[in-house]
């Protein structure tokens, strides 16, 4: 029989879905169960999204362009002015969420072999797109202990070496919640410049900033040539599923060369690029009320996890997320118990063991990440929960 590739061996699978079939064996069985294990937020996409679908009228729908339809693409643009990022129409690409942004600058600046320099904890797909174009992922650790910002400028310099082709940055943070400064992101620059590097800006939680306005990237004039920015709709408009997603940039050289890897895909699905106008023309009324309730859940899960005995955790700034260090020898097993055994009046919670967020082997090993997209009362609940999953684990 054929053997499959290297490429293939190197893939690893998504830590943060690895636990879903024992949580899904466990609903069959009756048990109610509590997601904080993946950012897929519970509030309904806009109603102007359902609506223009529903009045959509291309017929047969057609392939659109491999950079985008025209009209969404002025549509985006639009609304990145009203961020103060004014973008020209070839600065632009429309993709199939903004994953496959991220895939896609990542294979038009590094070739296998290459490296990444990552700040981790990060958004764990990082590593499985790294793995696709045969590049690495270069890491810098942060910490808990001052809120997962960034660590001196020798220590961030001494993960670049000469196959280092970019830094990726992920502000506000998706897994820790950190929102880094002007000044932090200003530092980050000046390196970017020092060594000629890229600069990957994921910038999907851009809104959602709790305490402190979030700066973009994109807004170092300075850096114009070499800051890539990814976006997506998913999260600011609870939207998912429909699967669009940005690729921005002042280097038109860079998003040239991703609508050439777009054209061998075609496109992106021209209905889905059609319904987002309507929403993007109205991101301002739509999002506030978004961004308030995630503060509201914030604030909950933040207190409601100091209030749990051994627990450590820095309040998160921005995105939806929060990572928190256990009293638990290791929140793989913890997590696996957690969803396979434990159960309190027919509920458990399913949470994302850290390590997986993680390049450095050994990193995160007691600490998990809590997505709160529950609403508050749920999270009131699944916080219960797992104060008494942890009594009785640490009691075994």
């Amino acid at each position: 029989m054929p053997g499959l590739s290297q490429r293939a061996a190197a893939m690893p699978a998504s830590p943060l879905r690895k636990l879903a079939n024992a949580a899904e064996e466990r609903k069959k069985n009756g048990t109610t169960v509590y997601h904080l294990n993946i950012g897929q937020p519970d509030m309904e996409t806009p109603v102007e999204f359902m609506e223009a679908v529903r009045e959509f009228s291309q017929n047969p729908i057609a392939y659109a362009m491999s950079q985008g339809t025209p009209d969404a693409i002025d549509a985006w643009r639009g609304y990145y002015e009203s961020l103060g990022i004014a973008l020209e129409k070839n600065e632009l690409m429309i993709t199939t969420g903004g994953s496959e942004a991220i895939i896609f600058a990542m294979c038009a600046i590094a070739d296998p072999g290459d490296n990444i320099m990552v700040f981790e904890p990060f958004y764990t797909n990082y590593n499985g797109f790294g793995k696709i174009g045969g590049v690495d992922m270069k890491p810098v650790t942060l910490s808990i202990d001052n809120g997962f910002h960034l660590p001196s400028d020798e220590q961030i310099e001494a993960a670049i070496d000469e196959r280092t082709k970019a830094m990726i940055v992920c502000n506000p943070s998706n897994p820790t919640g950190t929102v880094y400064t002007a000044e932090e992101l200003k530092r980050l620059v000046d390196i970017a410049i020092r060594h000629d590097i890229f600069i990957i800006a994921d910038e999907v939680y851009r809104e959602f900033g709790f305490d402190q306005v979030v700066t973009s990237l994109m807004s170092f004039p300075e850096a114009q040539d070499r800051v890539i920015m990814i976006d997506s709709a998913s999260k600011r408009f609870n939207a998912c599923g429909i699967r669009i997603g940005t690729l921005v940039s002042k280097n038109t050289d860079v998003i040239a060369t991703a609508v050439k890897f777009g054209m061998a895909r075609l496109s992106v699905a021209t209905l889905e690029q059609q319904a987002l106008i309507p929403v993007l023309k109205q991101a301002a009324t739509i999002i506030p009320p978004v961004v308030e309730e995630y503060k509201k859940r914030r604030d909950v899960v933040y207190d409601g996890l100091l209030a749990i005995p051994g627990i450590k955790a820095a309040k998160p700034e921005g995105a939806f997320y929060i990572i928190c260090e256990l009293p638990v020898d290791s929140t793989e097993k913890f997590a696996k118990w957690m969803i396979e055994e434990f159960e309190h009046e027919g509920e458990t919670v399913l949470v994302a063991p850290a390590p997986g967020f993680y390049a450095t082997a050994g990193k995160g090993e007691q600490e998990i990440r809590i997505a709160y997209v529950l609403n508050v009362e749920k999270l009131g609940r699944a916080l219960e929960l797992l104060k008494l999953a942890i009594e009785e684990y640490t009691a075994l």
